[in-house]
């Protein structure tokens, strides 16, 4: 039986007439690289410091078996983070921020760290103040990567950093999933960039989840077609959740509708997570 990283029942969170986080309930099992996706204002941020016992909130709530707000010290004993803005120490040189982390942390692994930095231009002998922006997000994904932490929780990671170092940083996420079998939860409304990596993924829009499932659970309900000519009307009378524009014709997203039925209007695929998005967050609205 496999066991559960993440468990939230009725959870809210609410800032005055604001429902960032609206009755929301999740499970998610270990082991699991889960994409958090929506657009900006959608409460993820707000779900990711309640997880991380950062903010109060209404509702039952576990993460790895601990109440985040009640043993937020033990939680943090299993748990990393990184923030969509890294604040790190600009007074230290970057050797010596190895040093202090590599002091305080007892399941950081300073070969990891220096591994990974060795693949960007971040020098050791420079200051943290002088960095880039990029170059200081390269050091801080480092850093947090090679600590060996059960549940690794990334809220925008890649912001700031050029197309390059993003492809290889999720390559490292994925060799970090393989070799430990850690649950890596990315919060991110850049769904091109995760799609590949994920086992599961939730939708968020305005505090409430709008979609829970793992990637085989949509790739078996949900299917897409791309019809042109005299399919886009026939395809248009069978009840469809999304639709967009193509050239020649239109796009169809259906919730379990066999591929069999759909085949002789047009070219039948799974859709992409960004199609699918837009296809559940506008409840089947003619191009978004």
């Amino acid at each position: 039986m496999t066991a559960t990283a993440l468990r939230a029942s009725r959870l809210e969170r609410h800032f005055g007439s604001v429902r960032a986080i609206d009755g929301v309930d999740l499970e998610v099992p270990e082991g699991a690289i889960v994409g958090l996706i929506g657009p900006n204002g959608a409460g993820k941020t707000t779900l990711l410091k309640a997880l991380l016992g950062l903010t109060r909130y209404r509702g039952n709530l576990e993460v790895l078996g601990i109440e985040p707000l009640r043993h937020r010290d033990r939680l943090m004993e299993e748990v990393c983070f990184i923030a969509d803005t890294a604040i790190l120490p600009r007074w230290m040189r970057v050797d010596q921020l190895l040093d202090y982390v590599a002091g305080v942390h007892p399941r950081f692994d300073r070969s990891l760290a220096e591994q990974l930095l060795a693949d960007t231009d971040v020098q050791h002998s420079r200051h943290v103040g002088k960095l880039s922006k990029g170059m200081t997000v390269q050091l801080h994904l480092a850093l947090v990567m090679a600590i060996d932490a059960r549940l690794l929780v990334l809220d925008e990671p890649t912001l700031g950093l050029d197309i390059l170092f993003r492809k290889r940083f999720f390559e490292q996420i994925l060799a970090s999933y393989h070799n430990s079998r850690r649950t890596i939860l990315i919060s991110t409304h850049q769904v091109e960039e995760v799609e590949n990596i994920l086992t599961d993924v939730i939708f968020m829009d305005r505090g409430k989840v709008l979609l829970h499932k793992s990637v085989g659970e949509i790739a078996a309900e949900y299917v897409e077609l791309l019809a042109t000519g005299d399919g886009v009307s026939r395809a248009g009378e069978i009840p469809f959740i999304g639709r967009r524009s193509i050239p020649d014709g239109a796009a169809f997203i259906y919730r379990d509708i066999g591929a069999d039925v759909l085949a002789p209007l047009g070219e039948v695929r799974t859709p992409s997570l960004s199609d699918l998005f837009v296809a559940v967050v506008t409840g089947g609205a003619e191009d978004g």
